[in-house]
């Protein structure tokens, strides 16, 4: 297992992948940790040099009461990225993770030479949806919460064929450190940022999810982020996140438009 020190957080990462590759940091959603990746990681095999790690509060890392904030995460990564002489390099966040990458752009430009967003937006849900919902788990726990949480997080052809992996990823959540969990909501409430105030230093990479949530998340992001445009299939069909978590395919090079 590998350590390293960001300010005076304690955090855990992985990182794989041949050295000469392009470097990608993944950045998981909330509720989840660094695990989340490895299926992706193993099918994109050695084309890239990645990095997955455990935020603030989650999984290995250490998980100091909240609440936080979003540049707290930005902070943490880019001690992380300083620590190991990693940057700069492509950040792909999912959720929460994208709300971190975005921060991480305008904090440490330097770190950042592209952003991969998927299911993300400036602002996600209003500050009373968060509210309730830590009211909700400081009473109750994560595990009553998991469930239900579990009907977002896959759709209903995946949670029925896989019955076995819904019931491991609901375990994941409910197991979750709920101080960290907790924090990290306190963090999904802050207020959005002036509209083109997120500067892409590289290239920008946007995967929208669900219909329901298309127009929400494309809106949100082509406000917060300077020059970014939606895809037009952006909300027509579900990520492969959807069905089934480590299935999405991620190609660096097109990214960068073939170049190192």
């Amino acid at each position: 297992m590998a350590f390293a020190q960001s300010a005076d957080l304690t955090m855990y990462y992985r990182a794989a992948g041949p050295p000469d590759a392009h470097r990608v940091v993944f950045l998981n959603s909330l509720g989840t940790d660094c695990r989340i990746w490895d299926d992706l990681i193993l099918e994109l095999g050695g084309r890239i040099r990645s990095l997955r790690y455990d935020e603030r509060g989650q999984g290995l890392t250490q998980s100091p009461d909240g609440p936080y904030t979003i540049m707290d995460h930005a902070d943490d990564l880019a001690g992380l990225l300083d620590s190991l002489r990693w940057g700069p390099a492509i950040l792909c966040g999912l959720s929460i993770g994208g709300m971190i990458a975005m921060a991480a752009a305008v904090r440490r430009p330097d770190l950042v030479q592209g952003l991969v967003l998927a299911d993300t937006a400036d602002l996600i849900g209003p500050r009373e949806f968060w509210d309730t919902r830590i009211s909700q788990v400081r009473a109750e726990g994560l595990e009553p919460l998991a469930a239900t949480v579990m009907e977002r997080w896959f759709g209903s052809s995946y949670r029925r064929d896989q019955p076995v992996a819904v019931r491991g990823w609901t375990a994941l959540l409910a197991r979750a450190p709920v101080n960290g969990y907790l924090g990290s909501c306190a963090a999904r409430r802050q207020p959005r940022r002036p509209a083109g105030q997120y500067q892409v230093p590289g290239s920008l990479h946007l995967r929208v999810g669900r219909p329901v949530d298309a127009n929400l998340c494309g809106q949100e992001l082509g406000r917060a982020v300077a020059g970014c445009n939606v895809p037009r299939d952006s909300g027509r069909r579900p990520p492969r996140t959807r069905r089934a978590p480590g299935r999405v395919r991620l190609d660096p090079a097109a990214i960068l438009g073939g170049s190192r």
